[in-house]
C-alpha cells in the first residue's frame, strides 16, 4: 500500500513570553520563527489574540501580521483569530484590507467569538458599545466580508439613498476569511456562511470530530467557497530526544493547569523552573498536567511528523497548524526560541523525509 502523504502544516503562535524575558525579546524571537517557517516551507503562520496574560504577548495580531509580512515572501501570514466581539467590523476590514494590499495573496483572516481574556478586560475592550455586541457575530461577519471586497457595502437610509464604504480606496485582492472556534456553535455558523472553518483543537479538543462532522454535512457553498475547507490545530514539540522534548512540554503544560485550576498566572517558567517546582502543584493541577499532556503530541521529530500524519489522515485533512509549545532551558538566549525553532526544523525535516 503506498504510504500515507505528510499533511501541509502551518503555525499558531502565542508569542509566548517567558520569565525574565521582555516583550521586545519575545516577539523578536517570535520575528525570527516566522522567517524560519517561510524558508523551510510551512504553509501559513497565525498569530492569536490574547489580552492581560503574563505568558503571552499576542494582543495585536494586524501589528504582529505586518512585521511578520515584511520578514517574509511566501508564507500566507495571518490571525488565529482576531476576537471579533472585541473590535469593530469595520476596523477589522479596514485593518486587514490594508495588510492584504502590504501581502498580496498572503493574508487570512481568521474570525473567533471568545473574549480572549478575563471579564475586566473583556469590558475595557468592549467599550465602544453595540458595536461589540456577540450576539452580532454572524452579522459582524457578514460586514467585514463586503467591506473588504472590492466593491465595498452600501448603507441604505430608510429615507431613501445609500452610502457606499469601502475597508481601503482600490482594493485588487481580498484576504481569505476564516471562521474559527471550539463549538458546534462555530462549526454550524461556518457551514451556514459557506466559510472555511478551523476546529480550536489545540486549546479544547474535546467535541473535534463533531464540530467536523456537523461543518462537512451542513455546509452550504457561497460565493466564497463551493466545499468544505477545514484543517486541524495541534499543540507539538519536537526534540533530539524524547526526553529532552518531555522536558520541553512542561512549562506550558504547567502554566494550562494555572490557567484552568483558578491558579495566579506567571511568565512561562524555563525547564529548570518547572522541574524544580514539581512538587508545588496539588492534586487538581496534576491531574490537568497529564490530562493536557494526553492530547499533545510530543517526541522526536520522527515519531511526532509519523503521529501528525495519521491524526491528519483519521480527520480527513491535509494541512495541520502546529504551535509549537517546547519550552526553554534557563542557558537559552532570551530574544530567541530555541526549542519551537527546533521543533519546526525537525518537522520538517522528517515530512520531507
Amino acid at each position: 500500500m503506498p504510504a500515507t502523504p505528510a499533511p501541509a502544516l502551518s503555525v499558531l503562535d502565542l508569542v509566548g513570553v517567558r520569565a525574565g524575558q521582555s516583550s521586545a525579546q519575545a516577539i523578536a524571537a517570535s520575528l525570527d520563527l516566522v522567517s524560519l517557517a517561510d524558508d523551510l516551507g510551512y504553509r501559513r503562520y497565525w498569530f492569536a489574540e490574547h489580552h492581560n496574560m503574563p505568558a503571552v504577548a499576542s494582543t495585536t495580531p494586524p501589528v504582529l501580521i505586518a512585521a511578520a509580512a515584511s520578514r517574509t515572501s511566501r508564507i500566507r501570514v495571518g490571525s488565529g483569530g482576531v476576537m471579533l466581539p472585541n473590535h469593530s467590523p469595520l476596523v477589522v476590514a479596514e485593518q486587514f484590507a490594508a495588510l492584504e494590499a502590504i501581502a498580496p495573496g498572503r493574508i487570512d483572516l481568521g474570525l473567533g467569538r471568545a473574549p480572549g481574556s478575563d471579564p475586566v478586560i473583556t469590558q475595557l475592550l468592549r467599550m465602544s458599545g453595540t458595536t461589540s455586541d456577540v450576539e452580532r457575530f454572524p452579522e459582524h461577519i457578514n460586514d467585514i466580508l463586503r467591506l473588504v471586497a472590492p466593491d465595498g457595502a452600501s448603507i441604505r437610509f430608510t429615507s431613501g439613498g445609500t452610502y457606499d464604504v469601502r475597508a481601503t480606496p482600490a482594493a485588487t485582492t481580498t484576504p481569505e476569511v476564516w471562521l474559527l472556534g471550539s463549538s458546534d456553535y462555530s462549526a454550524q455558523l461556518a457551514a451556514s456562511l459557506g466559510l472555511p472553518y478551523v476546529f480550536a483543537n489545540h486549546f479544547s479538543g474535546a467535541g473535534l470530530e463533531r464540530a467536523l462532522q456537523l461543518y462537512r454535512t451542513q455546509f452550504q457553498p457561497s460565493a466564497t467557497l463551493d466545499a468544505p475547507r477545514t484543517f486541524v490545530t495541534a499543540n507539538v514539540i519536537a526534540a533530539e530526544t524524547a526526553e529532552e522534548a518531555e522536558q520541553r512540554a512542561l512549562p506550558q503544560l504547567r502554566m494550562m493547569a494555572r490557567l484552568r485550576s483558578n491558579m495566579p498566572l506567571t511568565p512561562l517558567e524555563s525547564v529548570e523552573q518547572s522541574i524544580a517546582g514539581a512538587d508545588d502543584f496539588d492534586g487538581l493541577a496534576a491531574s490537568v498536567m497529564q490530562t493536557t499532556r494526553a492530547t499533545w503530541f510530543v517526541g522526536t521529530g520522527a515519531s511526532v511528523a509519523a503521529e501528525l500524519t495519521e491524526f491528519a489522515a483519521r480527520h480527513g485533512v491535509d494541512e495541520i497548524m502546529i504551535s509549537p509549545v517546547a519550552g526553554s532551558f534557563d542557558a537559552e538566549p532570551l530574544d530567541a526560541a530555541t526549542g519551537r525553532r527546533q521543533t519546526l526544523e525537525l518537522l520538517a525535516a522528517a515530512t520531507r523525509g
